[in-house]
């Protein structure tokens, strides 16, 4: 449901004209001649009345018509208005968090001198950290994520039926792999494509796209040919997976352009899903990994086999782990992804289902700790000599970890992977799930208590970690952070100290 701005901005007004002048819900209807369900409309914005009775809400409540249908709002409360009619706000499916605009309306209308100062703030919060409309929808379909534990039955339930429609007739398997040529027949024989693999090889300016979609009589993708042939099976299975939930507002490049609305960035993310659930069918995916969580010991050799089994990159396996490990294992857990940069790791994508302490220096530009096994797994392959450029063939780095937090002694069970990206080889990108550390993850991941394990101990980021030099050397900044809550520790001990003197 998206926020129709006349609709909320005059419900608003009533319930604000209504409240100060000391009627009830059920007065004011009376008065209207209106039922106080109708008004209840009304005020959360969901209903418009027509001019007969704006007439008599306007008598009603001592206000003139053209006060009443404006749809300015006091300068106290411009920045509501500004809110209210900000593409965000506007396209926010509220329904999908189990609330609506109305409900927005109702909390803003108690108090809105200062729910206009706080929008004020946070906007200026915003600009100041450049946040984008981006930002916000990208957080949000987050946080929708992980309420649903990153489980979605109906996207599942859309790929089994997709392998039974499609099977029989193209032949597709119903075990893995699957394969790239069946994918590329059942888009083009079923639904007409033409996929093209040296287009966006001929335009140096599309380089950084791994495919774009075109719409028409004949619909057309065009494959980035630096990509594998792994990366490429994906694609077309997102493809398949637009096509056959019946998605119509959607990205046509990847990586998009531009998010546009949440509704879009939503069915994106399910076309993915759909994709990742064709290629590791659930049924088989959970039989892997109820034996790989069997083991005693730990057993790397199992996650290279499923990566050979189902022909899928890392990213891929560890993000289907994000999708059915809660759900079937009830273990919470935390999806980080990073890449390097020239002198920095940036955090790429990440889910936190378990609570996990995310460095909070994301937005401030401060380093991750060195010694989470995101990172270690970055620095090993910095230093490791590998293949230029790098080939399908070379198995990606593999890593875990047992991580406890210095100050908080919490406990996360880290496993991964590292390798160089295809179409950017000097830059290199790890993809990690962790799992807190309790009796019910013990229970079920027998490997977890394996002494062979590594262990560290992590902080959140360099500039606010109290390890010194020589207890890590591997920190990227000094503590900067930390020194500065220690001396504003002191000065309030320091002026407490001389209030007591001045007492005495």
């Amino acid at each position: 449901m998206s926020v129709n701005l006349v609709n909320t901005i005059f419900g608003m007004k009533v319930r604000q004209a209504r409240t100060e002048a000391g009627l009830t819900l059920t007065e004011f209807a009376a008065q209207c001649e209106l039922s106080p369900s109708y008004v209840t409309e009304i005020e959360k914005g969901r209903k418009h009345p027509r001019a007969d009775k704006i007439m008599r809400m306007a008598q009603a409540l001592g206000k003139s018509y053209d006060d009443l249908v404006s749809i300015k709002l006091a300068p106290s409360l411009a920045h509501l208005e500004s809110t209210l009619s900000s593409s965000i706000v506007r396209g926010f499916p509220f329904e999908e968090f189990g609330f609506e605009a109305g409900d927005l309306v109702n909390l803003m209308t108690r108090q809105p001198d200062r729910a206009s100062a706080l929008l004020h703030a946070l906007l200026g919060i915003g600009r100041r950290y450049d946040l984008k409309e981006e930002d916000f929808l990208l957080a949000a379909l987050r946080s929708y994520q992980e309420i649903h534990e990153n489980y979605f039955q109906d996207v599942e339930d859309a790929a089994l039926t997709f392998t039974a429609e499609f099977g029989p007739k193209y032949g597709f398997p119903t075990e893995p792999p699957v394969q790239l040529a069946d994918l590329q027949r059942i888009l083009q024989e079923g639904y007409g494509y033409q996929i093209d693999d040296k287009l966006i090889g001929d335009a140096p300016a599309l380089a950084m796209y791994r495919s774009v979609a075109f719409e028409g009589k004949r619909p057309s993708l065009l494959i980035n040919s630096a990509l594998y042939p792994r990366q490429i099976k994906f694609l077309l299975a997102r493809e398949l997976g637009y096509l056959h939930l019946g998605t119509q507002d959607r990205s046509y490049t990847s990586p998009p352009d531009r998010t546009g609305s949440f509704q879009k960035l939503l069915n994106d993310f399910k076309a993915a899903y759909f994709g990742g659930a064709l290629l590791m069918p659930r049924a088989a995916m959970l039989a892997d990994l109820n034996h790989f969580f069997s083991q005693s010991t730990w057993q790397p050799q199992l996650l290279l086999d499923m990566l050979a089994r189902y022909e899928i990159t890392p990213e891929m396996l560890m993000y289907r782990f994000s999708e059915l490990i809660p759900q079937f294992f009830g273990i919470r857990l935390h999806f980080l992804r990073f890449h390097n940069g020239r002198t920095d790791y940036r955090l790429i994508k990440q889910l936190n289902m378990n609570q996990l302490l995310v460095p909070s220096g994301i937005g401030l530009y401060e380093h991750f700790c060195r010694r989470w096994l995101s990172v270690c797994l970055l620095r090993e392959m910095a230093q490791g000599q590998r293949p230029e450029p790098p080939s399908p063939a070379d198995p990606p780095l593999v890593g875990v970890q047992m991580s406890e937090f210095l100050e908080s002694g919490d406990k996360f069970l880290c496993i991964g992977f590292a390798r160089p990206l295809a179409m950017q080889p000097d830059v290199h990108s790890s993809v990690v799930v962790g799992f807190r550390v309790d009796a019910d993850l013990k229970n079920e991941v027998r490997f977890t208590n394996d002494p062979a394990i590594p262990g560290d101990i992590i902080h959140e980021t360099c500039e606010r970690c109290p390890l010194t030099a020589v207890q890590c050397a591997v920190r990227g900044a000094e503590p900067v952070k930390l020194r500065q809550k220690q001396a504003e520790t002191e000065r309030r001990l320091a002026m407490s100290q001389l209030a007591a003197k001045l007492r005495g």
